[in-house]
């Protein structure tokens, strides 16, 4: 086990982690009980009752009465972000989100939760290039992958530019955005040329540990994700809150 200079039941959960981490003990894997795992180390059931304690903290284990001890199963989705793929999805109809998670033999699933025109907070009204306070159309949204929440995505258009379109009805849009931001007959008739986005990772709030499930000890990614036309404006921006243990974002960048 290493560092063995750290207290005995840091070391066995540095032990345990290291056989998680390395796919040994692998997602739903049933650890040993209590009493073997006491044996192994030498040591007592209160101590290993620690180390599994700091493991369920780290989103690493979950118990399940009566049954024992399991590694956190992780409904893992990877996103390959790349302008052809976009392009892609988005003439399927088919929501980018949902065609990765199809891709991967994952089912996936959005709801909306509300659609409303509120003032613009700050640090939206910023990345839009508006005044806070602005009208701006909110669509909350949910997604689940295989049953389980994912994440929680709000996405922020100017009212002015989108009112009496679908972006301000609570039903779902084929294609998404997107597609009708680069309508030619819809209300903004331009071509999508760049996104940006911004990442801020954080403990997440009660609220969130509540609506997305998050286990112990696991963190919260906060992804901007803005939206620039060919014109240089920003006409849409996505407030995803993810958490970090059932995502892998990977971006392609072209460097000419």
């Amino acid at each position: 086990m290493p560092d063995r200079d750290a207290p005995l039941f840091r070391r066995i959960a540095d032990d345990l982690r290291a056989s998680i981490l390395s796919g040994e003990l692998a997602p739903g894997a049933r650890l040993p009980s209590e009493n073997d795992l006491k044996d192994r180390y030498g040591t007592t059931r209160a101590t290993v009752r620690k180390s599994l304690a700091l493991l369920k903290a780290d989103g690493l284990l979950i118990s399940n009465q009566g049954k024992g001890v399991f590694v956190r199963p992780r409904p893992n989705v990877q996103f390959l972000t790349t302008g052809t793929n976009f392009r892609h999805r988005r003439d399927t109809g088919v929501a980018n989100y949902n065609a990765e998670a199809i891709a991967q033999g994952l089912r996936a699933k959005q709801e909306i939760l509300a659609v409303e025109i509120i003032p613009a907070p700050a640090e939206i009204a910023e990345r839009l290039g508006v005044e806070t306070g602005t009208p701006v159309i909110l669509r909350r949204r949910r997604f689940f992958v295989n049953g389980e929440p994912m994440q929680n995505v709000d996405g922020y258009y100017p009212a002015d530019r989108f009112a009496d379109t679908p972006v301000a009805e609570s039903s779902r849009i084929r294609g998404g955005v997107s597609r009708l931001i680069e309508d030619p007959e819809g209300p903004i008739k331009q071509r999508i040329v760049q996104f940006v986005e911004d990442l801020v990772i954080r403990m997440p709030t009660p609220k969130e540990t509540e609506e997305l499930a998050i286990p112990p000890g696991v963190p919260l990614a906060r992804v901007f994700r803005s939206a620039h036309v060919a014109s240089g404006e920003v006409v849409e921006v996505l407030d995803s809150r993810v958490p970090c243990d059932r995502h892998v974002f990977r971006y392609v960048i072209d460097v000419p």
